[in-house]
C-alpha cells in the first residue's frame, strides 16, 4: 500500500466517540431514541467537561462549535454520524472510503458559528481551513510545502466570502476556488486522504439541491472543473448523512430529502 494513502483511523483516535455513536444507532433502531430531545439528553450526558476537554485537544474548535445555539450543532453532528452509520451507501463503501467519511463528518461543521436570525453560509470554507490545520497534527501526511503555505492559505480560505446583492448574509466566494484548491494540492498532494477530506468539507454546501438549496452553488462548468469521480461518492454520502442529521425524526421529509440527493448526484455523475 502506498504510504501516502495511509491515515490515522477515526475509531482508534476517538474510540469512545465511535462506540457512543454505535450505541446511539442501536438505541435508535430499538426505538429508545424517538425524538431530538431524547438524543440531546444522550449527547449532553456523554460530553462531560472531561470528555469535552479530551475531544477539543484532538479536534481544535470542538468546544467552541459545541457551545453554539445551546449545543444544537453538536447534537446535529452526532445525528449526522448516526445517519452515516446506517446509510446503505456508506455500508457499501470500501473500508478506505468509510474511514475518510468519518473524518469528514467529524470536521464538516467544526467552525460553524450560528448567529441569531441568520445562517452561517460560509462555514464550509472555514471548516475546510480548520481541517487543513488539524489533520497533520493527527498524523495525516503532508508535503514539504504545508508548513510554508498553511497560515496564509487558511487566512485566504476563511476570508473567501462575498455579499450578494440585496442580501445581508455573506456567502462563500466561489471565484476564489482555483487558488484554494491549488493550495490544498500543494500542501497535501493529489487525491490523498487529507485532500479528499478537505475538499469534501469545502464543497459540502456547493451542490445545488431542490430540498436543501445552498446559497452559492457551483455552476455546471464549475462542477465539471472541481468535482471528480473520487470525490463524488464522498460528497454523496456527506449530503445524505447531513440531511439525516436534521430529519432523523421526520421520516416523510427524510425520505424526500434522500430521493432529491440521490437524483442530484446521478446528474453529477453524468456531468463529470
Amino acid at each position: 500500500m502506498n504510504t501516502s494513502q495511509e491515515f490515522p483511523p477515526f475509531d482508534v483516535l476517538l474510540p469512545d466517540l465511535n462506540q457512543f455513536i454505535l450505541d446511539l444507532v442501536e438505541e435508535y433502531k430499538a426505538e429508545k431514541i424517538k425524538s431530538w430531545d431524547d438524543l440531546e439528553k444522550k449527547v449532553n450526558a456523554f460530553f462531560t467537561p472531561e470528555k469535552m476537554d479530551q475531544t477539543d485537544a484532538i479536534v481544535p474548535h470542538w468546544r467552541k462549535m459545541a457551545s453554539y445555539a445551546d449545543g444544537l450543532t453538536l447534537v446535529h453532528v452526532m445525528c449526522v454520524f448516526m445517519g452515516l452509520y446506517m446509510l446503505p451507501e456508506f455500508l457499501g463503501m470500501s473500508e478506505h472510503q468509510q474511514g475518510l467519511t468519518k473524518w469528514i463528518i467529524l470536521l464538516h461543521d467544526v467552525e460553524k458559528e450560528p448567529r441569531a436570525g441568520k445562517r452561517d453560509h460560509p462555514h464550509a470554507f472555514r471548516s475546510a481551513a480548520g481541517a487543513a490545520q488539524t489533520l497533520p497534527k493527527l498524523g495525516f501526511p503532508t508535503t514539504t510545502e504545508h508548513v510554508l503555505l498553511i497560515n496564509e492559505w487558511s487566512e485566504f480560505t476563511r476570508s473567501a466570502v462575498t455579499l450578494p446583492d440585496n442580501s445581508s448574509d455573506y456567502v462563500q466566494d466561489n471565484r476564489k476556488l482555483p487558488q484554494i484548491l491549488d493550495g490544498i494540492q500543494r500542501m497535501f498532494g493529489h487525491s490523498t486522504p487529507a485532500t479528499l477530506i478537505i475538499k469534501t468539507i469545502l464543497f459540502h454546501l456547493s451542490v445545488d439541491m431542490d430540498f436543501w438549496p445552498p446559497p452559492a452553488p457551483l455552476t455546471n462548468d464549475e462542477m465539471k472543473r472541481y468535482i471528480d469521480r473520487e470525490l463524488t461518492p464522498l460528497l454523496r454520502v456527506m449530503h445524505l448523512a447531513d440531511g439525516d442529521g436534521w430529519l432523523m425524526f421526520d421520516p416523510e421529509n427524510r425520505e424526500r430529502g434522500r430521493m432529491d440527493t440521490l437524483g442530484v448526484f446521478e446528474m453529477v455523475e453524468r456531468l463529470i
